[in-house]
């Protein structure tokens, strides 16, 4: 039995690219400034990711949100992210497509080795672009967390760190909570 192939035509390049992307084997494939990228998270980044949502499951519950690793479409660009973690409300974690990030509440990246500099500089500036209220950068290589909101299409208008792993970050409301880091 062989697989069927997909097709898809489109006078636009970046609907071509979004739909491809959206087809190729793996669940961590994203587009990053038009070029694809598929990721094998590590274990130890796998960790920081599951002890963030650990500790927001809580919080989630009582606001109906959901916390997952779901698609980032940025329309307009050659962008498509599949962020580590995201908190979505409830209703459109069932949709079943991508979402945009000023439909979340909070865009978390984990650094790695090979492509922290994407999630410090070139994923910071878009999703301030377009619209994420809150983004967690976990930078692993440095040891530091540091959140980023009010968001524009210049960036972010407030930053809280760089943060040392062992201390606290406050996610502002609607978390309204201190986030322990030591387990980073």
């Amino acid at each position: 039995m062989s697989a069927q192939p997909h097709s898809y035509a489109a006078d636009d390049p970046e609907k071509a690219l979004k739909y491809a992307i959206q087809h190729v084997k793996g669940d961590r494939t994203q587009i990053v400034e038009g070029v694809i990228q598929t990721t094998v998270p590590t274990w130890d980044h796998e960790n920081v990711a599951d002890e963030i949502r650990e500790q927001l499951g809580p919080t989630l519950r009582k606001l109906g949100c959901r916390a997952g690793s779901g698609d980032l479409d940025l329309p307009g660009s050659s962008n498509w992210y599949v962020p580590d973690l995201a908190v979505v409300p409830r209703e459109l974690a069932k949709g079943g497509g991508a979402l945009v990030p000023d439909q979340t509440l909070l865009v978390v990246e984990v650094t790695s080795e090979s492509n922290g500099d994407t999630d410090r500089i070139v994923k910071r500036r878009r999703y301030a672009e377009y619209g994420a209220p809150l983004y967690l950068l976990v930078d692993r290589q440095e040891r530091t967390c540091t959140l980023f909101s009010e968001p524009s299409r210049l960036g972010y208008a407030k930053t809280d760190g760089p943060r040392p792993f062992g201390t606290s970050v406050h996610l502002p409301a609607p978390f309204a909570l201190e986030l322990d880091t030591s387990g980073f």
